[in-house]
């Protein structure tokens, strides 16, 4: 869901590196902040987004009176000065490398097949793709009767999107769906994901073993695995699919569900970070996932996204300000979990509707949940850090992982026990 960092690969320098098969870099990029004081300020920034790959904004522009990043190529630094100098738009330097923010990203991943080698799955370091689904495919393997694996769609690159289903009673309990990873350089909620799916199986904690007991559960934490992929290998700031799009590649596939698809909060330009796609459900992706969901319809009845960053819990609807007709227990749900997300560290959430609380973003997974598969318990966590960690916000030291696990973790106990107290659960 965040829309910071909107980095595009059509950065003219990137392009050179990435055809070639090299990282991508991002040496000398600078990073400012601007505010729009005036409708009219707000409308040149608007204007400048779309008109060069070179200018590439880390927030959405829907706001006056509030900071907006940029990233800025070295060669574009005089356009943009002249610009933000012409309009009399404030603007102030908070980073002149951002590549040098990137640097240390390699010594928090484990190194590929870890896991194979190891066979001792952990959360002080981020996993890459194949060893996440080796060590699922471990727990069937080491839970049977338990933990089932379970594919919910394919990817453009003809990768399965593998989650697992955590069923320990013998009879069918109300289902609880759990989505992560969908913006691929979020890897706090992948990691968060399979926290979790370890907390259920393992935790001698009396409310978190009755959760895992009254519930089934389903987690997914790699909803965008290609994306996933690609950051690892390629591009640390990539978001999206890697659907070849002309010269551009990916859409946004948090942008990209069909429930009011494009109707704001995303662009129809292939290069942006917030491209809708050509179509709703454009995205193999999405489409695929999607009706895997729609099969569990009637028995899921809470739906959880897991992104980051800026320590938000969000509830539809993000393509307009109307609140959902049971906005009050939504409300209520809410209140109750971020109080249990602040007790552990102290970590401050805030939040609500999605279009009020953080920007307006239409054909989001979430929204489309709630509207199409009865889940009328729909929320997305936006993880740490807070939204005023600009320059690291994608790249969690891999030491906040159990952190992070440790207070969601028991903010959504407190979450279910709520949804459980207002008869949303169904057997």
């Amino acid at each position: 869901m965040a829309n910071k960092f909107n980095l595009v690969l059509g950065f003219c320098l990137l392009a050179v590196a990435l055809s070639s098969g090299e990282r991508a870099r991002y040496d000398n990029y600078r990073v400012y902040q601007t505010t729009a004081s005036s409708p009219a300020e707000l409308e040149v920034l608007k204007n400048l987004e779309g008109a060069s790959d070179s200018i590439m904004f880390l927030d959405g522009i829907h706001h006056i009176n509030k900071a907006i990043s940029v990233v800025v190529a070295p060669h574009k630094v005089p356009d943009f000065l002249e610009i933000m100098g012409a309009n009399e738009i404030e603007y102030e330097l908070v980073e002149s490398n951002l590549q040098s923010q990137l640097e240390d990203d390699e010594e928090q991943v484990a190194k590929p097949n870890s896991y194979a080698r190891s066979l001792n799955y952990n959360w002080n370091q981020y996993y890459q793709l194949d060893d996440t689904y080796r060590w699922m495919q471990q727990l069937a393997v080491e839970y049977p009767g338990v933990v089932t694996l379970i594919e919910g769609g394919k990817t453009y690159q003809g990768r399965s999107i593998l989650g697992v289903k955590i069923s320990k009673s013998q009879t069918t309990k109300p289902g609880i769906f759990v989505e992560a990873g969908i913006h691929a350089r979020e890897w706090i909620a992948p990691a968060t994901a399979t926290y979790l799916i370890n907390q259920l199986l393992t935790s001698n904690v009396e409310s978190v073993r009755n959760i895992a007991q009254n519930y089934d559960w389903y987690i997914f934490p790699h909803a965008n695995p290609d994306g996933y992929v690609y950051t690892h290998t390629t591009d640390r700031m990539w978001r999206k699919t890697r659907t070849p799009y002309g010269s551009c590649f990916g859409a946004d596939p948090n942008r990209n569900w069909g429930f009011q698809w494009n109707v704001v909060g995303s662009s129809n330009n292939a290069c942006s970070d917030t491209y809708a796609g050509p179509s709703a459900f454009s995205e193999i992706e999405t489409r695929s996932f999607s009706q895997y969901i729609s099969s569990l319809k009637g028995k899921i009845f809470l739906y959880i996204s897991f992104h980051a960053y800026s320590q938000y819990l969000l509830y539809p609807y993000g393509h307009t300000a109307s609140l959902p007709a049971n906005v009050k227990d939504l409300k209520q749900v809410f209140d109750v979990s971020v109080a249990a997300m602040n007790k552990r560290y102290g970590t401050k959430y805030t939040g609500g509707n999605i279009y009020d609380a953080i920007y307006p973003a239409s054909g989001a997974s979430v929204d489309w949940a709630y509207e199409n598969v009865g889940t009328k318990m729909s929320f997305c966590y936006e993880l740490r850090p807070s939204s005023n960690s600009v320059l690291t916000g994608f790249k969690l030291p891999a030491s906040q992982i159990i952190p992070t696990g440790e207070e969601t973790m028991d903010s959504i106990t407190a979450m279910v026990q709520e949804v459980q107290k207002l008869g949303y659960f169904k057997n």
